[in-house]
């Protein structure tokens, strides 16, 4: 107090001013996890791979054992009515990167393109917040040497695929780490450009590698706040070794079951992802993040008729209509399990209406960052914790570049679906849930509204157009 008595005013401030710059200083420089980020949690998405809404045991599976992922529900929030980005592979996983749905996102179809630098991704955000950010698995936004190289969209580390043929192959001649090329050792008769095929001599199983790569990941990081993306490549086929294609180490408890030989597969397939999202959980226990740490657990679309397997073997896509390719609820709508011990109430259920591009802005909320302006998406933070004021959508859209091109909404608890130079087909999910009478005819309003945002809810695309001859009924 005597030195600041001793001092005049205006010089007083001048010294405060060059404290506090010394303390912004000093508190900029800290390390992510003493600064303004010692709150965020560490965020995990688990994206399987073409698993339908039927095919775990906390949504009705009876047959295929999943008792991680069980625990997983009961210990977190288990949805009801959450979407794909999708019906296929890569626009599905581009709305849940981007925040975008198919109607304004680049990559709308499973054509091979790269994701552009002035894509704007989930990683981008979180690693410009201070996060480190690990990808392992399956990519499908982008090529060798692209632009949609997962190492110039945000992610500090990549170890897996990034052609969607390629993943397809689990016993591939090589894997890529960040940008290059590491040989495995199986051997694939003439392979495909992309790496696909079928392995003479299988070695080393792909889904090990990567989940090992993951867990590396969560040790090397557990003391910063880190984001996961692990998008395994289980349950898909291998497209190209037609009925034997659910390839898998071993048919495991299945082995003996009175059942076809890709169904064995199948099962094992999605019981051997359940034994590795337990071995992930544990180790968030042995590194004592657990309580730190939310988990989400999705699909990337519905359950598929390949390799030999039929979805309706095990019930796949629940009591839903369709499957994989198709916009009817079996096709985009998908397990979604989240889990953050003490601030999700275990043991519950939400039927709250959200999809894949409510990612980006919940992962901001979490993170407590702004997202960007633009999104398609809502934050469902305040439904994961019980806080605040859930937003909800007007509507969902869709639009599937195959079979015809078509138009997918959610709106009303109706489903409208409209195809290149037909009238829009309008189902009432309540009433008939299996989307099996079209009572477009009764509600001539709600489709004149449909069709209007049908033409609102999308941008104009060289690679993915549509042009609709449509008129009143």
């Amino acid at each position: 107090m005597k030195v600041l008595r001793s001092i005049g005013c205006e010089s007083l401030a001048k010294v405060l001013v060059v404290v506090g710059m010394i303390l912004v200083s000093a508190f900029c420089n800290l390390p992510v996890t003493q600064a303004a980020t010692v709150e965020r949690p560490n965020i995990i998405f688990i994206l399987a791979d073409d698993l339908g809404y039927g095919d775990l045991g906390c949504y009705g599976q009876q047959q295929i054992r999943t008792p991680h992922l069980d625990r997983l529900a009961s210990e977190g929030m288990r949805f009801t009515r959450f979407y794909a980005g999708s019906t296929v592979c890569a626009p599905s996983r581009c709305t849940l990167m981007t925040g975008l749905h198919t109607g304004h996102c680049l990559i709308r179809g499973n054509r091979r393109v790269d994701l552009r630098d002035k894509d704007y991704t989930v990683a981008e955000m979180l690693q410009g917040a201070g996060y480190k950010t690990g990808m392992f698995g399956k990519w499908g936004l982008g090529s060798e040497g692209g632009t949609g190289l997962p190492n110039r969209q945000g992610f500090d580390a990549f170890f897996g695929y990034l052609d969607q043929s390629h993943a397809h192959n689990y016993y591939p001649t090589f894997l890529i780490r960040d940008t290059e090329r590491e040989p495995l050792d199986n051997v694939v008769p003439r392979p495909g450009k992309q790496g696909q095929g079928v392995a003479s001599e299988k070695k080393t199983y792909s889904h090990d590698l990567i989940m090992e790569e993951a867990l590396r990941f969560v040790d090397q990081n557990h003391d910063k706040p880190f984001f996961l993306y692990l998008p395994v490549t289980i349950p898909h086929a291998n497209n190209e070794a037609g009925d034997a294609g659910m390839e898998v180490p071993d048919l495991g408890i299945y082995a003996d079951r009175d059942w076809p030989e890709p169904e064995k597969g199948r099962a094992a397939m999605i019981t051997y992802l359940d034994r590795d999202v337990g071995r992930l959980l544990q180790k968030l226990k042995d590194l004592n993040i657990d309580d730190r740490t939310i988990v989400f657990f999705s699909s990337d679309n519905g359950p598929h008729n390949e390799g030999g397997s039929n979805s309706e073997f095990f019930n796949s896509s629940g009591s839903l209509r369709g499957s994989k390719r198709y916009l009817y609820e079996g096709g985009i709508r998908v397990p979604l399990i989240v889990r953050w011990p003490g601030k999700i109430a275990a043991d519950s259920q939400s039927d709250h209406v959200g999809a894949f591009w409510d990612f980006l802005p919940t992962a901001a909320d979490l993170a407590g960052i702004q997202p960007p302006k633009g999104m398609d998406g809502l934050s469902f933070a305040p439904t994961l914790l019980g806080k605040g004021q859930q937003k909800e959508h007007d509507h969902l859209y869709w639009e599937f570049h195959e079979h015809g091109k078509i138009q997918a909404l959610l709106i009303e608890n109706h489903k409208a679906l409209r195809g290149l130079g037909k009238e829009v087909i309008l189902y009432n999910l309540n009433d008939d849930p299996q989307e099996t009478k079209d009572i477009a005819s009764t509600r001539p309003d709600l489709v004149k509204r449909v069709e209007q945002i049908f033409t609102q809810e999308r941008s104009p695309s060289d690679k993915w157009p549509l042009r609709y001859n449509t008129g009143s009924r």
